[in-house]
């Protein structure tokens, strides 16, 4: 969870770095979308229920993640033909808000990045809705082969495996060389992942998670909020 210096962040500080923010990280599924990627394409094949199963059971923690994801991809196997149809059909939804406040940020000079568990090539055409470059986005990319038959996950992604998302924030402090990273989702991992974010906002517009909100020194449930406080005076 947090570690000792960001539990010691007040609502009042974290609202202050949120405003003096040069970059913002946001998970993908149930925070810029309103629905679980993977879940909704598992649905798409026929394999819900299964998929589900195996998603419980990694976030009670009887299973590591990328064993979690290994083996809910084998169940799914899904080919480069369904993906497609599956975008092309079925488009995820962006959250209330979402678009807006991107937009608000990208014209503060702030720079915007996603960083999910969730699948490289659903998460593109989100990113594209939102002006968000392609090379903001960590996530885990499936591979295919040369018929485009499902040929398994590329596991050199630090999202790939648990404690990913805190590694690929580093990275991208790092790479950037950034002063104040502000991390947003709704879930544990988000959670986790300050530090090295210097300030984690829980968001619960799609689905509120009892521990994150309980330890996130700031939480929210519409990107309103975090709009209207990048206008704050003070």
């Amino acid at each position: 969870m947090l570690g000792p210096a960001m539990a010691a962040i007040t609502e009042q500080e974290a609202r202050r770095l949120w405003k003096e923010a040069d970059a913002v990280c946001f998970d993908v599924d149930s925070t810029v979308i309103r629905e679980e990627g993977c879940d909704e394409l598992a649905r798409f094949l026929g394999k819900a229920e299964e998929v589900a199963e195996l998603t419980r059971r990694a976030m009670s923690g009887a299973m590591e993640f990328r064993e979690a994801l290994r083996l809910r991809l084998e169940l799914l196997r899904p080919s480069h033909a369904d993906v497609s149809r599956f975008t092309s059909q079925l488009p995820l939804n962006v959250s209330p808000g979402i678009s807006e406040l991107v937009q608000k940020l990208h014209s503060r000079g702030v720079k915007v990045f996603l960083v999910s568990g969730g699948f490289h090539c659903l998460i593109r055409p989100i990113a594209a809705a939102l002006n968000i470059p392609a090379e903001n986005i960590t996530a885990n990319k499936l591979l295919f082969d040369f018929f485009g038959n499902y040929a398994g996950f590329d596991e050199s992604q630090p999202t790939s495996a648990s404690g990913g998302k805190a590694r690929a924030l580093q990275r991208l402090i790092d790479e950037h060389k950034l002063r104040c990273l502000a991390m947003v989702g709704d879930g544990a991992t988000d959670l986790e992942a300050a530090p090295p974010a210097h300030v984690f906002i829980g968001y619960g517009g799609n689905v509120v998670r009892p521990k994150v909100q309980e330890a996130a020194p700031w939480f929210v449930h519409h990107f309103q909020e975090l709009i209207d406080a990048l206008s704050e005076s003070g």
